[in-house]
């Protein structure tokens, strides 16, 4: 047999979506390896390559073909398949004819049930040549890609045209059509540098072959690190530091195959303008890298890359500053322009603005804001003449000129403006926290006015668009909705905000317009969706569902007390006790729910003089002493020693297991065991329901 042999497939794009590279890099190597599992070929490692014009994935060790199977086939009954004689019937026959072998080589399956004709064979695995093509198909069809797109008069589809498809396994060409294109074994180089064909040998070829010919740098992580480490370069030769956010230095890296890093400068007069907003004009418009001095200042000058080694670098250089210029001259005049006018005179545009058509436009958003915001910062206790003034303020830099044409500085020229105002410099920052947490890397708002308006904001975006009747569906969230939710609770969690989020969620609700088609019940809908994304960021930070769940079950809605009890729990598993306590929980819970399906009585509280058994005695005991010993810690939120406390409960509880008859015949004895593990059960239950902990 063949020796296994590299694989080698190779998509050929045009152009492909710059944030959108990686994962589609990566989807598609494991795609193709599950492919190639489910078909039961062998392999090693799959790695997947991306570059603006292509998608491949290199995969080691491919099988020649997949292994032999073993096959048994029962046919017809033994008594059907022969007649009085002996000599095979039609049905003994067609069944031989049908696995290809004379009715003499038939064997014979005996059951308890009968006697049938057996065939016993070996189903040959098919060439791996064969499957690829299907299985590369089935791997692209199933890539992350929203909307694809049709080129030319083919029937295929895909996130872009595609020109060539390489796919190689050893030395062979595989033969097969890929996207309507038939398969061959050539690359192209950069679109520039080495537009025409290369022909690859072997997979291992391609990469260095790529590199050494064709300037392209296949490798996302090696091309990553080739342009920081240029643009570091080129920001010191400078007579600075390059400034790489990695979010930038990924988009970047997956726009160029060759990369070049150049540095550029601007006028110095630029660098008056707030320091976000030349960053901005760089990093979101311009793609480029900012330079710093020693101190962190800024630096009249840039790093932008370029995807390619040109002979005149001075013009690629030249070429940058002349597109970099504009934008920051535009950013100037928006600078003068705005600050004009107070940032509060811009109140009046927001009502031109429509934020969600049941919900009004965003003037009427912030009338709601302002009273929600009062009221979360008394909760808090924030300021709330300061917080009732930022969120009044909060959403008028949208109307200005400068976030018109950055939108990305939402906030952050709220802040300027209101400076420049003279607000105070609480409302000011407030107006840019109140966007925190931007995104699943950003920190909350730091201080007590900006987590007050983060909250208000997001606790009116998510029970008003859930009383429109709009949550979202599937992956679509056109409103932020997760965000939203993931927001209001890290704010609660990580800010130490002890507040109720079905009472926040009230106070949202009932300053809603009225007549929107699904109000009632929006405040308690929101909350279910907002802890359903508790239990997702919980899983994201390593937390057992079952933790999750057992907390969930005591219908908590105040999250940073949710987080508390998780913490509980996460310890209390790991102490020696936990899987047998959670056993012996599940086993009350069980016996407590059918005594109730039987009707049988539980007596109000536990009586002693009926506690006839030492075992039972010294459980009532033990259940006392730990209900008064509990008491503080809970009180106190402390429900990791109020379960280690509990813990202690174990011996006691399996003794009375052991020596107990808890369905006594006696009536009131039984109802009185009945009301001593609903006790048991209850101390518990005051944390978590930690039945639904994996039991020993």
């Amino acid at each position: 047999m063949a020796e296994p042999r590299d694989l080698l497939v190779e998509i050929g794009t045009e152009e492909l979506p710059p944030k959108a590279l990686r994962r589609l890099a990566e989807a598609f190597a494991a795609a193709l390896a599950a492919g190639l599992d489910r078909a039961g070929i062998a392999r090693g490692a799959a790695r997947g390559y991306a570059t603006p014009r292509r998608l491949a994935v290199l995969v080691e060790a491919v099988a020649p073909a997949q292994p032999d199977r073993p096959v048994r086939r029962r046919g017809p009954a033994v008594r059907v398949a022969f007649d009085a004689e002996g000599r095979p019937t039609k049905a003994a026959e067609g069944f031989a004819r049908s696995v290809g072998v004379p009715v003499e080589r038939l064997g014979r399956l005996r059951t308890d049930k009968g006697e049938w004709l057996l065939w016993e064979g070996v189903e040959p695995g098919r060439p791996t040549a064969e499957l690829l093509p299907g299985l590369v198909q089935e791997a692209l069809d199933r890539l992350p890609v929203p909307k694809r797109m049709r080129w030319g008069a083919g029937e295929a589809a895909f996130v872009r045209p595609v020109h060539w498809v390489l796919m190689l396994h050893g030395e062979d060409v595989v033969p097969g059509t890929v996207l309507g294109l038939e398969a061959g074994r050539e690359t192209r180089g950069h679109r520039f540098h080495h537009p025409d064909p290369l022909p690859v040998p072997r997979p291992a070829d391609w990469e260095p072959l790529l590199a050494s010919r064709g300037h392209v740098i296949a490798d996302l992580d090696r091309r990553r690190e080739t342009v920081r480490a240029q643009v570091e370069e080129a920001a010191l030769a400078a007579g600075g530091r390059a400034v790489v956010r990695e979010a930038l230095l990924e988009e970047v890296t997956a726009l160029v195959e060759w990369p070049v890093a150049l540095a550029g400068r601007f006028d110095e007069r630029f660098l008056e303008l707030p320091r976000e907003v030349v960053v901005s004009a760089m990093e979101q418009h311009q793609k480029c890298f900012p330079v710093v001095d020693a101190s962190g200042a800024l630096l009249a000058r840039f790093v932008a890359v370029a995807n390619i080694e040109s002979r005149d670098p001075d013009e690629v250089r030249r070429g940058n500053e002349r597109v970099i210029r504009p934008r920051l001259a535009d950013a100037a005049f928006f600078w003068e322009q705005d600050r004009k006018r107070p940032l509060e005179s811009r109140l009046e545009a927001l009502k031109g603005v429509v934020y969600q058509e049941r919900l009004g436009t965003l003037h009427d958003k912030t009338l709601r804001l302002e009273r929600l915001a009062a009221d979360v910062a008394e909760a808090i206790g924030a300021d709330v003449a300061l917080a009732r003034r930022a969120a009044r303020l909060a959403k008028c830099d949208l109307v200005t000129e400068m976030v018109g044409e950055f939108p990305e500085l939402q906030g952050v020229m709220g802040r300027h403006y209101a400076l420049h105002d003279g607000e105070p410099e609480a409302v000011a920052v407030a107006i840019e926290e109140h966007y925190r947490p931007r995104g699943a890397g950003d920190a909350i708002a730091a201080t007590p006015v900006g987590r007050a308006v983060a909250l208000a904001d997001r606790l009116d975006t998510l029970v008003g668009i859930f009383a429109c009747g709009l949550r979202p569906t599937g992956e679509k969230d056109p409103y932020g909705l997760r965000r939203a939710a993931l927001g209001i609770l890290r704010t609660l969690i990580e800010g130490g905000l002890d507040l109720d989020l079905a009472r926040l969620a009230e106070a949202a609700a009932d300053l809603l317009p009225e007549g929107l088609p699904q109000a009632e019940g929006a405040a308690d809908a929101a909350v279910d969706f907002a802890l359903d994304r508790l239990r997702a960021w919980c899983q994201e930070r390593g937390v057992p569902v079952e933790v999750y769940e057992a907390v969930r079950a005591r219908g908590i809605t105040r999250p940073l007390d949710f987080d508390r009890r998780v913490r509980a729990v996460l310890a209390f598993r790991e102490l020696p006790e936990a899987e047998a306590l959670a056993a012996a929980h599940k086993r009350i819970r069980n016996i407590l729910r059918q005594a109730g399906e039987k009707g049988l009585a539980v007596a109000e509280a536990v009586d002693p003089s009926r506690l006839a058994e030492p075992a039972e005695r010294a459980l009532h005991e033990a259940v006392a002493r730990a209900e008064a010993e509990i008491a503080a810690p809970l009180a106190a939120g402390d429900y990791e020693a109020a379960l280690r406390r509990l813990a202690a409960l174990r011996g006691p509880v399996d003794a009375f297991f052991d020596q107990v008859l808890v369905m006594a015949e006696d009536e009131a004895v039984r109802a009185n065991r009945l009301a001593l593990l609903r006790a048991l059960a209850g101390l518990f239950l005051e944390v978590a329901d930690i039945g639904r902990l994996p039991a020993g």
